[in-house]
């Protein structure tokens, strides 16, 4: 994707997400497409319902306690403006997920976002304009 004359830069708006950690193995159904969680993940709802895993060892960089969360434990949480590669498609598309098990579907219009610390994920059109800015 870095070699993409079309991919953008973009910054993740900061946003309150509801947050619970897994204790146990399980599937989350995505939008996407189902994704494997193992123990101490953190499986995060957004403000349109929208839910999606961060790794145990991605999420501390991701996300901070809000309010009177406490680190590590379930509740409200923000998200860090952190800045990815995004990349918008116009036909279908699959990516696999760093667990070398999970595989996410894009629909056109979605983004491809390279988070740039190994991992990749798909967020809907709609989504992506709304819990992230494009840097100029």
């Amino acid at each position: 994707m870095t070699a993409d004359p079309r991919r953008v830069a973009a910054r993740k708006l900061e946003q309150q997400v509801q947050v619970r950690f897994t204790h146990d193995p399980c599937i989350i159904a995505t939008a996407e497409g189902q994704v494997h969680a193992r123990p101490g993940d953190a499986i995060v709802t957004g403000s349109a319902g929208e839910v999606w895993r961060v790794s145990e060892a991605r999420f501390t960089g991701k996300y901070r306690p809000s309010g009177t969360t406490r680190a590590g434990q379930p509740g409200l949480y923000v998200s860090e403006p952190n800045r990815v590669l995004a990349l918008q498609l116009d036909e279908p598309f699959r990516v696999v997920l760093t667990d070398d098990v999970s595989e996410l579907t894009g629909r056109p219009g979605d983004w491809l976002v390279d988070y740039g610390d190994g991992s990749l994920g798909v967020v809907a059109g709609d989504i992506f304009a709304a819990t992230y800015e494009i840097l100029r």
